[in-house]
């Protein structure tokens, strides 16, 4: 059996967690620069005229005049929270693949005298006393199920977040409950032409012939029709495959015009990306660099390009590679225009062991290696970008993401700790 954990609109319960004042009230997260509604908790998304992704500064009335409670995007707690979920999912399966942010699988096979509904119980009240986030728990045959049961655990009351598929007659009656258009790996147009021939929930879809199911929707659609059936198609991936690229791309607090703060993000983006290559062991062959104006304006001119080098040989140097991009962004900079983007990415990613060298390459006769893993172990310790290049400046909060109602990152930085007081 799988059980598939997803917390409940996590992205606002984060940020209720730290904030008990706000249980029970509407909450939003916004998207980059203050944007746009990316996330709402249910008391939010019960506001029927406050739409998602519509651009703040419209709606911003209607959230006062709602009382609703909006914070700019905070991925660092967010990112520590989910880790936290996943940790605890650690003590209840030796197997547990993360799906993303807010979701992970977990493998139960093997618990034949356990009551897998108390046992998602269990799971659900210990993320909850130990994080306090609210998680829903499907657990069925397969991960296709699993996804199923979950939708049952939250969307029926009666489940109490909890919804286990352990025999027939409850698969067919979830399948019969979920409409076509939200079985888990259906999109919206196999969905809309599976209505065509009168295919409206997932029990319909199951009847269909597998031969027709393979002609229309190719292997993508025979394992998800499997899957519905109670046959596991889809392995679980403990440990991911290694990224085949790392990029970035934020959009500036403000336009900018000079060279040189443009540069300044790029080699802090550098910086990031780099981490993350390292991390994974792995060297890049490429570097890609683009800039962009603000296309939605009608006043500023427009202008956008992209240059790409390769490297002699593949790296992950932060040094090296902040170098080869910034002589990457002077060849497309543009004087007499304000720059709303800058963006990386490294490609052509190798593993660390399988760097060859180059016969008509200069070896550098400083080695960086020491320095670098210096460097990460002083930001793992106390925090991103403590200490970084030169060229990353000083500057960082001249340009960087609006965030003006961020909350403190309460699990990762030493200023930003919650504090307790008393009246007396």
């Amino acid at each position: 059996m799988i059980a598939l954990v997803d917390c409940n609109s996590f992205y606002a319960c984060c940020e209720q967690v730290f904030r008990p004042d706000l249980l029970g009230k509407p909450v939003v997260v916004l998207s980059n620069n203050d944007g746009c509604i990316i996330a709402a908790n249910k008391e939010a998304k019960a506001i029927t005229d406050i739409p998602m992704f519509e651009p703040v500064f419209k709606i911003k009335d209607q959230l006062m005049a709602h009382k609703v409670n909006f914070f700019s995007s905070n991925y660092t707690l967010y990112g520590e929270m989910s880790q936290r979920v996943m940790n605890i999912l650690g003590t209840f399966s030796p197997n547990v693949e993360v799906y993303s942010i807010d979701e992970a699988f977990a493998d139960l096979s093997g618990m034949k005298n356990v009551s897998l509904n108390e046992y998602g119980h269990l799971i659900k009240d210990t993320i909850f006393k130990n994080t306090g986030l609210p998680v829903g728990v499907g657990i069925a045959p397969t991960k296709g199920l699993a996804k199923l049961a979950n939708k049952m655990s939250k969307k029926i009351t009666e489940n109490n977040h909890v919804f286990v598929i352990d025999s027939e007659e409850k698969r067919i009656e979830a399948l019969k409950w979920c409409k076509i258009g939200d079985v888990w790996g259906i999109g919206r147009k196999h969905a809309e032409r599976l209505k065509n021939i009168g295919v409206y929930n997932a029990f319909q879809f199951t009847e269909i012939s597998l031969k027709w199911v393979r002609k229309e929707m190719t292997v993508v659609g025979e394992r998800t029709w499997r899957e519905l059936k109670g046959e596991p198609c889809n392995k679980f991936v403990i440990q991911p495959p290694p990224k085949k690229g790392i990029g970035t791309a934020k959009s500036f607090g403000i336009k900018l015009p000079d060279l040189e703060r443009i540069e300044e993000a790029c080699a802090y983006y550098i910086s990031e990306v780099s981490e993350v290559l390292r991390a994974q062991k792995s060297c890049a062959t490429y570097v890609q660099v683009f800039i962009v104006t603000n296309y939605h304006s009608n006043v500023d001119k427009q202008y956008s390009n992209s240059r790409t080098i390769t490297l002699d040989i593949p790296t992950n140097d932060t040094f090296k590679l902040i170098a080869v991009a910034r002589k990457a962004l002077i060849e497309i900079y543009k004087p007499g225009y304000r720059y709303k983007k800058v963006g990386v990415n490294l490609t052509g990613i190798i593993p660390q062991d399988y760097v060859q060298g180059n016969l008509f390459h200069q070896p550098s006769k400083l080695n960086n290696d020491k320095l670098i893993k210096t460097f990460d172990a002083i930001n793992r310790k106390f925090g991103k970008a403590t200490i970084s290049s030169g060229l990353v400046g000083t500057r960082v909060k001249e340009w960087e993401l609006i965030k003006k109602e961020r909350s403190p990152r309460y699990t990762t930085q030493w200023g930003e700790l919650l504090k307790v007081g008393s009246n007396k």
